[in-house]
Parts: C-alpha cells; structure tokens; sequence
C-alpha cells in the first residue's frame, strides 16, 4: 500500500522544525508532504533547506483545515492518506499497526491511533485521544477525554475498537472513500470537519477505528487556543450544521431546537465565568448556522443511520450526575 503522510501548515515554522524530524525519521513507508497554506513567514523556505526528502505542495490562500486538504490531496496518487497536524510527534513503528489494519480489514476506511498529550506525556490528549463519539444531540466526547476531564494512560484503552469518528489531529484514510465522499465539507473551515466526514462515511457504510498499537503525542491548540472565542464560533456553528447534514430524518427537529436551547444554556453559564466574548460567539454560530440552513439541507445525504450516538446525553452526565470518566459511561 502506497501512503502519504500530509502534514498542513499555515506560519507554522516552529512546530516544523520541532516535530517535523520524528516524521522523517520514522516514515520510512511513506513520502512526507507539508501543504502549505500560504503561509507568510519561512515554512516553506525552512523545509526545503533542513528536510530536502520532504515533498511542498502550496496552497494559493489560507483556506483552513478542511479546503486546505481538499486542495493538497487533489492530486495525490496513493492508497492511504494520513493527515497529521504540524504539532504531532510520532513514534517508532508509529505506521505499521495503521497499514496492516487497512491491509487486513477492507471494511475498515478510517483509523485513529492512540493521541496523548506532548506536553504531560502520561495523559491522553483533549483532541481525540483513544478515539471520539457522540451524544445524541451531537456533543462529541472521547475515550479518555470527556469535556474538559482527561485521563490519565492507565492502558485502559489499550485495545483496538471500533469508534464514531477519529481526530483531525492525525486521521487515517483510504483515499478511494476520501473521494467518495468529496473530502471535508468546506464550508466548516476549521473544526468538526473530521467528525462530519467520519459520519457520512458511517452513513455510507463504511468502518472506524482505533488501535493502541499506534502511538503520536499532541500538542494541541497550537493554532487555535482552546480558550479562544473564535473557536467556540466554529465549535458550535459547525456542530449545529453538521447535525442538519447528518441526523436521521426522524429525529432531525427536535434534536436541532433541544440543542439549540443546551447552547443557550452554555452562553449563560460563559456569562456567570465572566467570559461573555464566548457567550457573544454562541450567538453569532447560532445567526451563521441560520443563514446556512438552507443550504446544508441539500446536502443530506440518502441514508441517515439511526445509531448513531453511544451515550442520550454526555451533558447530563458530566455537569448533573458528575460521571467524568468515560468507562463509567460506556
């Protein structure tokens, strides 16, 4: 199986020269890539002086995660893509486990390997950690993070599983069901973007999954603070938007008004935590996602599974029965 490791970039110079070194030295399978998104300061320069085997592929603009990818794997001729962002070290050994899945299991398009934490390095990482799901009103939670709980590696996740969607972080995918599935949705720019690809792929038949036998540490909010409004912007407009392509018919109104109301709740509670910049971006998702509904009710697609959520309410649970650990509510 021929694999390309992509790694996007936008003024990411650092992080390259940080990180970039454990994917070369540990990607013997795989030709590295670094798509640049336009970056103004010297990514591209630094790379082709300090790493001459890695191959540039440049972006015209700044088009964020999802058209950045869309536009660099274009024309890319390799079985399996494997999307990692610039602040991911990798290990040894980190691909085989991944390609001997995907060798093995033909069913399977989508895998994840185990993410913990760069900088606390006994803890899994807040962006994926040992693989995602969701609620039913769509709120995503991960085995080993769930909100703003992460756990500590115990091996207690040390398995290989199947799960509902797999972190953008470092995200593995047969390229055949990529183009299948017309690549991420553009219109989310950042954030979800993953989770909304890993859905319709679920919708379309399609295997996930996590391996342990795969370990990269994360940084994480090495673009985009976790704290800052902007991504709570994209957080919840790209939510809302993603359960209109996605949810089954059924179930399509009345999750959309309850969740619309939980988001009303969280703007409140950003206003007793004094934080009313997040309070202010929950309202402009929600004013974004009204003046996009239309247009994502046209991209619904024929089938709509209907199990698609692992746990009612993942809110419920963490903020009114206390339950922060994912074992206890699996």
């Amino acid at each position: 199986m021929k694999i390309a490791v992509v790694i996007l970039n936008w003024n990411g110079a650092k992080l390259l020269q940080q990180f970039l070194p454990s994917v070369v030295s540990y990607s013997q399978e795989a030709n590295v890539f670094v798509a640049d998104n336009a970056s103004t300061d010297d990514s591209v320069n630094d790379v082709k002086a300090n790493f001459p085997s890695v191959q540039i592929i440049r972006n015209k603009d700044n088009y964020g995660f999802a058209k950045g990818y869309n536009d660099a794997l274009k024309n890319l001729d390799y079985d399996i893509f494997a999307l990692v962002n610039s602040d991911i070290e990798v290990t040894e050994n980190w691909l085989q486990p991944i390609l001997e899945k995907f060798q093995n299991e033909p069913k399977v398009a989508i895998i994840q390997p185990k993410i913990r934490d760069f900088k606390n390095k006994d803890f899994f990482e807040y962006a994926g950690a040992a693989g995602g799901y969701i609620d039913q009103y769509g709120f995503p939670f991960c085995r080993g993070r769930i909100f703003d709980t992460v756990e500590k590696d115990l091996n207690q996740y040390d398995d290989e599983t199947e799960i509902f969607w797999a972190s953008g972080a470092c995200f593995f995918i047969r390229s055949s069901v990529f183009r299948q599935l017309g690549g991420f949705d553009e219109d989310f720019f950042a954030h979800q973007e993953e989770i909304d690809l890993c859905w319709r792929a679920i919708n379309c038949g399609h295997q996930i999954r996590y391996t342990s036998k795969s370990l990269v540490f994360h940084v994480g909010g090495a673009t985009l603070q976790q704290g800052n409004p902007k991504k709570t912007y994209l957080n919840f407009r790209n939510s809302l938007l993603m359960l209109v392509k996605n949810l089954p018919k059924k179930r399509l109104f009345l999750i959309i008004f309850i969740r619309l109301c939980l988001d009303g709740l969280a703007g409140i509670q950003f206003i007793f935590q004094g934080k009313p910049k997040h309070t202010f971006a929950i309202v402009q998702a929600h004013y974004s996602f009204y003046s996009l509904i239309g247009r994502f009710l046209k991209k619904r697609g024929g089938h709509q599974i209907d199990s698609y959520f692992k746990i009612k309410s993942i809110v419920y649970l963490y903020f009114i029965k206390k339950q922060t650990i994912f074992g206890k509510n699996s």
